[in-house]
Parts: structure tokens; C-alpha cells; sequence
């Protein structure tokens, strides 16, 4: 008879999602004290659904540049005069302008506090437009497809196929590090994520207000009773040692709620304004967890919040601009409130997306890219700058591999890497972060400090 373990075990009864409303189940394995950290460091992971058209976020506004801009995009470019003006301090000799709808994070740019990751994506190692044509070197499989590319993004698998996320692999390697943490290094808040799954550590997934409560129970009445009536059962003994590890799950996932509720009735009140949206809903969460981070005794946090709807083969026109304020507002909200927390400098907000999209109009929008721009934000960001290289926005140009469809010049491992170093991972250990970052000659991108 086949012996399976404990993991196993768990992935095959579908019972991993629960297991991770337990504080504790995440460090099973742990020996020892904690670690060597004494302050406290977060990432929160803005994820855009969809595929942001991040070349109408960030565009060229010099004359030169601009025109190639404008003949590329077609019906889709944005007029150069509504451009908000922004001046990164180390120039490529262009200027450059965010879409008219992000004026928070234009002031945000402008004070240092925010940055651009320029054309990234998925890599496996340095691509040139001849040699994606030649197929003389490895490239991620399934480009351009929704499913695959957020499954990149969030795992860096490459060409191999994994379980695990980068922000996973990264809780891994900090987990004997936050031993008296009574909450899970990593927290979703839009459900369960590639980017968050690990070999040893198991995220706490809720919902975007608080904890998902266990329906039925409360606190008088039939509901009251209906708890005790559970918690008679899951604390029964049982024979079979699935029937026990069924039990303790349910057991930590009853505490976890308490626990966290019981925490987050202590937070802190925010005079930061959240604009209405599902985005900012869950950002104020998270700025509402980070507040009883001494309660809850966390050192080390990364969390995961998203948003959908730039998937823009039509509408584009007319969507985007709310898409993106939307974004700009909410992370501008939450950088308001790590201020009024008093830990701005050690709270890193930056975005993520499926995949930039083509440069070319299909009449009413575009289709799937593959490089994009993404957006940092928080006091440890090296601010207003731009890391990478903006790309010469031009059909059959030397970036494009076809339909506008740009290479990324800086690769999606470079920047997971540099988030996990600043977060604590040993640059020794940033290939098990980032698989395919010994091929890059920059391990850390410098956005941080």
C-alpha cells in the first residue's frame, strides 16, 4: 500500500486552502528561535487582471517620440497635450507623461516616492527580436495567453512546470526567520494564488474586508449553539488519521478567524480616505492588518490584492481611463495610510499584470502583448526613476515581434528578485526565488533601497 504524506494528503482532499486559515500551520516545520530580523518589511502585490495596456500609461511625450508613439497606437494614442508631464531623473534623452487619468501617481513620481519598471515580462534569459525570429533561445511557453502568462508572472516556472510562486519560495526561505509570527507570512485577499503557493509555508487566504467567518456561527442563540454543536465535533478523537487531520484543520481555521478579528477590532482608526472600489477595499484591509502588526507579532508580510477588467480587446477607449484612476487612487490611499501609520519606509506596493498588450489598434482596442510597464510605490522606492529600457515604440521596430507586440529588455525574475532581497532573502538564495536570474548580469534592479 502506497504511504502518502502529510502535503499530499492535503492537495489531494482539496483541504489547502483551508489548512491556510491556520495561523500556525504555515510553520510546522519550524525549529529554533526566531530569527535575526528586528524591524518589519511588507510587499503587496497589486495584480491587473486582464493585461494592462501599460503603453498608454506610461507615454513619450517629446515631439520625436511622441509621433512614433502616435502612428503606432493609431485611434488608441492619447493626445500629447493631455499628457501629465513627468521627469524621471536619470533621462534617456526623451520626455515622458502618464495617462490623464493618474494624477495621484504623477505626484507621487514627482516626489520620489513612486517608480516605473520599464517593458518587463516573462524571460528565461536576454531575448533580441533576431533571435526570437531564429528561436536560438528559450522563451517562456504559451506567450501571449492569459492563463499561462499569469501562471508566469506569479511562478517564474519558465519552461518547467511548478506548484510554487515566487512570493512562496520567498516565505519558504524566511520561515525559521518569523517563528513567532501568528500569522501566515503570506495573505491573499482575492482568493487563492499561484504567486503564494510554497513547498513549506501555506498562505491565509480571506476576503476583502476581514476574515470569511464560518456560516451559521455566532455568538447567542442557535448560532452559538450551532459552534459548540462543531467544535464538539472537530474535537473528538478519531482513529483514522485523516479523520484527525480534518479535525485540526478545521480546529486552526475556527482560531485563525477569531484570532484576526479579535486583532483587526484594534486597528487602528484611519483618517486616509479610500476611494469606493473592490481594489481600495482591500488595500484598507491590508493597511488595517499592517496596523495590529505588533499584536499579531509580524515581521515579515506579503500580501495579495487585485483587480480585473484590462482585458481591453474593445471598450478600450472608454474603459481605461476609470481602470486606471481606479489603480492610482487606491495605491495612492494606501501609501497616504502607511504614512499616517507611521511605515511608509517599510511597506513596498508594486503592480503586476498578465502581459502588456500590442501597441496596434484592432478598431476598438488591442489584443495580447508581451512586455509592459509596471509601477512601484513607498518610501524604500528609489523614486522617480525609470528601471529598464523604455523601448522605441515603433511597428516592426527593433523591440517588436510582431503586431506591436514588444519584448521585455528587463525580465520578470530581475524584479521578483529584487523584491525578495529587500525583503530579507540571502542574495545567495535568489535563484530559488527567481529561477532564471543567473542569466541576467542584474540580479537587483536598484529600485530599492
Amino acid at each position: 500500500m502506497a504511504v502518502i504524506n502529510r502535503r499530499e494528503f492535503l492537495q489531494a482532499t482539496g483541504v489547502g486552502a483551508i489548512l491556510a486559515a491556520s495561523p500556525r500551520a504555515a510553520f510546522t516545520q519550524m525549529v529554533g528561535p526566531p530569527g535575526p530580523f528586528s524591524d518589519y518589511r511588507a510587499l503587496v502585490c497589486v495584480f491587473l487582471f486582464g493585461g494592462n495596456d501599460s503603453f498608454n500609461m506610461v507615454v513619450p511625450r517629446s515631439d520625436a517620440e511622441y509621433n512614433v508613439y502616435a502612428t503606432a497606437r493609431q485611434n488608441l494614442a492619447l493626445a500629447q497635450g493631455d499628457l501629465l508631464p513627468i521627469t524621471p531623473i536619470t533621462s534617456d534623452g526623451a520626455q515622458y507623461g502618464l495617462h490623464p487619468s493618474m494624477s495621484a501617481m504623477q505626484t507621487l513620481f514627482e516626489s520620489n516616492r513612486a517608480a516605473f519598471i520599464v517593458n518587463v515580462g516573462p524571460l528565461i534569459e536576454p531575448t533580441t527580436k533576431d533571435q526570437f525570429a531564429n528561436e536560438s533561445v528559450a522563451v517562456p511557453p504559451q506567450l501571449f495567453s492569459h492563463n499561462d502568462q499569469q501562471n508566469q508572472w506569479q511562478s517564474l516556472r519558465g519552461q518547467e512546470p511548478s506548484k510554487t510562486g515566487w512570493a512562496g519560495r520567498t516565505a519558504d526561505l524566511l520561515r525559521l526567520n518569523v517563528a513567532n509570527q501568528q500569522l501566515a507570512t503570506n495573505i491573499s485577499l482575492f482568493g487563492n494564488q499561484l504567486a503564494l503557493a510554497a513547498d513549506d509555508t501555506v498562505a491565509y487566504a480571506m476576503g476583502p474586508n476581514g476574515p470569511i467567518p464560518f456560516t451559521g456561527f455566532g455568538d447567542a442563540g442557535i448560532s452559538l449553539e450551532r459552534r459548540l454543536a462543531f467544535e464538539r465535533v472537530i474535537g473528538a478523537s478519531y482513529d483514522s488519521p485523516y479523520e484527525r487531520a480534518f479535525a485540526d484543520i478545521q480546529q486552526r481555521a475556527v482560531q485563525t478567524v477569531d484570532r484576526v478579528n479579535s486583532a483587526l477590532a484594534n486597528a487602528q482608526t484611519l483618517t486616509t480616505v479610500f476611494p469606493d472600489s473592490p481594489l481600495a477595499d482591500q488595500l484598507n484591509t491590508v493597511a488595517r492588518l499592517i496596523s495590529v502588526r505588533a499584536q499579531l507579532q509580524m515581521e515579515r508580510q506579503i500580501f495579495f490584492v487585485a483587480t480585473g477588467g484590462f482585458d481591453s480587446h474593445d471598450d478600450q477607449i472608454q474603459d481605461q481611463p476609470g481602470l486606471l484612476e481606479n489603480v492610482s487612487e487606491s495605491i495612492n490611499a494606501f501609501y497616504n495610510a502607511t504614512v499616517e501609520l507611521g511605515i511608509s519606509d517599510a511597506v513596498t506596493t508594486f503592480t503586476q499584470s498578465d502581459f502588456g498588450r500590442t501597441l496596434t489598434s484592432n478598431g476598438d482596442g488591442t489584443d495580447h502583448g508581451w512586455g509592459g510597464n509596471q509601477l512601484i510605490v513607498g518610501d524604500a522606492v528609489r523614486g522617480r526613476e525609470f528601471y529598464g529600457t523604455y523601448p522605441r515604440l515603433e511597428i516592426d521596430g527593433p523591440d517588436d515581434v510582431r503586431g506591436g507586440r514588444m519584448i521585455p529588455t528587463t525580465s520578470a525574475d530581475q524584479y521578483a528578485a529584487t523584491l525578495g532581497k529587500w525583503i530579507g532573502v540571502p542574495d545567495a538564495d535568489l535563484e530559488h526565488v527567481a529561477p532564471h536570474i543567473g542569466n541576467f548580469v542584474e540580479r537587483d534592479l536598484g529600485f530599492l533601497i
